[in-house]
């Protein structure tokens, strides 16, 4: 036994050295400084893009820039939004946010997760928004509160909470913090 690990140890310790070498010049293969990168999907704000964007349309938003996706998808999403949730019947309707139909719309047409560098990191808790997103977040939940809750989030109770109150697994306390898929 102890000399088919010893035997193991040294086959991967000769595949190892046998991919190095000393060539201090730089990578072998030239860097292609013209290369061009696409994005294919993109959720920084889960469920947005699914809900809002017609499936026609999907690959155009996933690889649409944040910074133009308002301009392109802001129509079908106000559309979408308003043939969807009745909290925002009313011109003066908002949501728990206090944002009206096209405040709201602004934001969600964006697909970015922002990020606070110096407060509390979360989806949404009441008083920090959007700062970030937490392992614990119940961001479905959050969403649909926002889409469907109206002004103080009791409107279309049945709609504004996925019910899913907890992870099947807790969280762990250290590194990698996700628990064991099984």
């Amino acid at each position: 036994m102890k000399l088919s690990k010893l035997f193991t140890l040294l086959l991967v310790a000769g595949l190892v050295f046998t991919g190095c070498s000393n060539d201090d010049d730089g990578p072998s293969t030239p860097i292609d400084e013209d290369a061009r990168f696409t994005t294919a999907d993109q959720m920084g704000r889960p469920a947005v893009n699914t809900v809002f964007i017609s499936s026609s349309s999907k690959n155009s938003f996933n690889t649409t820039l944040p910074s133009n996706q308002s301009a392109a998808f802001r129509t079908e999403m106000e559309t979408n939004l308003s043939g969807l949730s009745p909290a925002y019947a009313n011109e003066s309707d908002a949501n728990a946010l206090g944002q009206n139909r096209d405040a709201f719309i602004d934001l969600l047409a964006t697909d970015v997760l922002n990020v606070s560098l110096t407060g509390k990191t979360t989806f949404f808790d009441g008083t920090n928004v959007l700062t970030g997103r937490a392992l614990a977040d119940d961001v479905i939940s959050t969403e649909l509160l926002l889409i469907f809750g109206g002004e103080d989030g009791t409107e279309n109770p049945g709609l504004s909470d996925d019910n899913v109150d907890a992870n099947d697994k807790m969280f762990l306390a250290t590194f990698p913090y996700l628990a064991a898929p099984f």
